[in-house]
C-alpha cells in the first residue's frame, strides 16, 4: 500500500479496488465448493440397490399369505403357530379331474403270467427238467429236494413234497412228462394250502368302514402296496379312505396321498414327527363320519429287531381298537428276502395279530416257494402278491393259478 501511495497511487482510489478483488475471489471460491461438495457426497452414498431387499423381502410377507383360516386379515401368523406344526389330522380332499379307472381285480394273476414266469428258472423249470428224465433214481430225487430248498420252500415243506411226489410216481408208473407236471403242480397247489380263507375282509355287514392296518419293514414296498391296495378296492367297487400313520417320514405321507388322489380317495394325514397312533384313530373316526366302506392305514417302516418301535405299533393298534376291532392286518413283506421274512413275519405276528400276508417282488429274482414257508410257519394265508412297477400289477393270490404260472 505504501508503495502504491508512494508511486502516486490516491489511497481513496486503491481501497475500493483492492475490496473488488476480494469480493471477486470469496465469490469465485463459494461457487467452486458449491460444485465440488454435492459431487463428492454423491459418490459416497450406498447405492439404493443395496438397501431395497430389507425393505420388500418376500420372506417377511408370506406368513400372511398361508395365515391360518381364523387369523384376521392382514395379520401375520406366529411362526410357532404355523399350521403344519399344530394342525390336528385332516382328510386330504382328493382331486377329481385326476381319477384313473384301475382294472378290475378278477384274472390279474391270469394276465401277469408272464411276469411270474420270470422265476420258473428256480422252482419251475428246474423241477420239471429233473422229473423228464428216463431214470429218477436217488440221485435225480436229491436234485429235485435241493430244487425246492434253495427256492425257499423250507425243509419240512420240501420233505413232504418229495416224499408225496415221489411214491406216487412209483406207484403210477409214469414217465409222461405231461403226467409228471400235473403231480407236482398238484402237490405244489396242495402244499400252497388252498383251503385257507384268503378273502379280503373289507366290508363289515353293519355298514360301517372296515379298518386295513398294512404293516412291515423298510423297503418292503409297505406305503406302494396301500395304495395299490386302496386302488384294489376301488376296482372292486368300495369307497376308501387312507391313512397316512408313517409320521417319520414326510415323502410316505405324499406318497400315499398322490396314490389316493389318482382313484378318489382322500388321505388323512398329521405333522411330520406327530403321534401316529392319533393320525390312526383320527382316520378312523373320519372314515366312520363320511360312511366310506374300508379304511386303509399305513404305519411307519420299522425293523422286527427294534423292540421300542414294535411296541409303538402295538400302540397304534389298541388305539385304533377304541373303535372297534381291526378287520385286517397286512404284513407286506419282500419275496426277494427269502427265510429273513420268515423271522420278519413271526415277530409282527406276536405284536399285531398278522391276518394276511402280501408278497412283493413276486416277479424279479424272488424264489416262490416263500408263499409255502409263510404260510405253513404262521398258518396266515398269502392274500396278494405284487408282480410288477405298474399301478395295477397287484393281485389277489390264487394257488392253482400261481403253480401254473410257475410251471409254465
Amino acid at each position: 500500500m505504501a508503495q502504491l501511495v508512494s508511486a502516486g497511487w490516491d489511497t481513496d482510489r486503491v481501497l475500493p479496488i483492492i475490496l473488488i478483488i476480494v469480493a471477486i475471489l470469496l465469490i469465485a471460491a463459494a461457487a467452486t465448493v458449491a460444485l465440488v461438495l454435492p459431487r463428492a457426497r454423491r459418490g459416497r452414498a450406498v447405492p439404493p440397490t443395496q438397501t431395497a431387499p430389507t425393505q420388500t423381502a418376500p420372506s417377511l410377507t408370506a406368513p400372511n399369505q398361508t395365515a391360518p383360516a381364523d387369523t384376521a386379515p392382514g395379520d401375520i401368523a406366529p411362526a410357532a403357530t404355523a399350521p403344519t406344526q399344530t394342525a390336528a389330522p385332516e382328510a386330504a380332499v382328493a382331486e377329481p379331474a385326476q381319477l384313473e379307472v384301475p382294472e378290475p381285480t378278477a384274472g390279474r394273476l391270469h394276465r401277469l403270467r408272464a411276469r411270474l414266469a420270470r422265476s420258473q428258472n428256480v422252482l419251475g423249470r428246474g423241477l420239471l427238467a429233473v422229473l423228464a428224465r428216463d431214470k429218477l433214481d436217488d440221485d435225480a430225487w436229491d436234485e429235485v429236494e435241493e430244487a425246492l430248498l434253495s427256492a425257499d420252500v423250507g425243509l419240512a415243506s420240501t420233505t413232504e413234497i418229495v416224499g408225496r411226489l415221489r411214491s406216487r410216481t412209483q406207484v403210477l408208473g409214469t414217465k409222461d412228462p405231461a403226467q409228471l407236471r400235473e403231480l407236482l403242480a398238484e402237490e405244489l397247489t396242495t402244499a400252497l394250502r388252498p383251503e385257507l380263507d384268503r378273502t379280503l375282509h373289507t366290508k363289515r355287514a353293519s355298514g360301517e368302514p372296515a379298518v386295513v392296518l398294512v404293516v412291515g419293514v423298510n423297503g418292503t414296498g409297505k406305503t406302494t402296496t396301500c395304495g395299490k391296495l386302496a386302488r384294489v378296492l376301488v376296482a372292486d367297487g368300495n369307497t376308501v379312505l387312507l391313512g397316512a400313520a408313517d409320521t417319520f417320514r414326510a415323502a410316505a405321507a405324499d406318497q400315499l396321498q398322490t396314490w389316493g388322489a389318482r382313484v378318489g380317495a382322500d388321505t388323512v394325514r398329521g405333522p411330520e414327527g406327530g403321534d401316529p397312533a392319533s393320525v390312526a384313530f383320527d382316520t378312523v373316526r373320519i372314515g366312520r363320519e363320511t360312511g366310506v366302506d374300508a379304511v386303509l392305514i399305513d404305519t411307519a417302516g420299522r425293523l422286527h429287531t427294534k423292540v421300542g418301535l414294535m411296541d409303538e405299533l402295538g400302540k397304534v393298534k389298541r388305539v385304533i381298537e377304541r373303535h372297534g376291532p381291526i378287520d385286517e392286518t397286512l404284513l407286506v413283506l419282500d419275496a426277494t428276502t427269502g427265510q429273513n421274512g420268515l423271522i420278519q413275519a413271526r415277530v409282527f405276528t406276536e405284536v399285531a395279530e398278522v391276518t394276511g400276508v402280501v408278497l412283493t417282488k413276486l416277479d424279479g429274482s424272488a424264489k416262490g416257494g416263500i408263499v409255502i414257508s409263510v404260510q405253513r410257519e404262521l398258518g396266515v394265508p398269502v392274500k396278494l402278491v405284487g408282480l410288477g412297477e405298474g399301478a395295477d400289477d397287484l393281485a389277489p393270490f390264487d394257488p392253482a393259478q400261481f403253480v401254473d404260472a410257475l410251471l409254465g
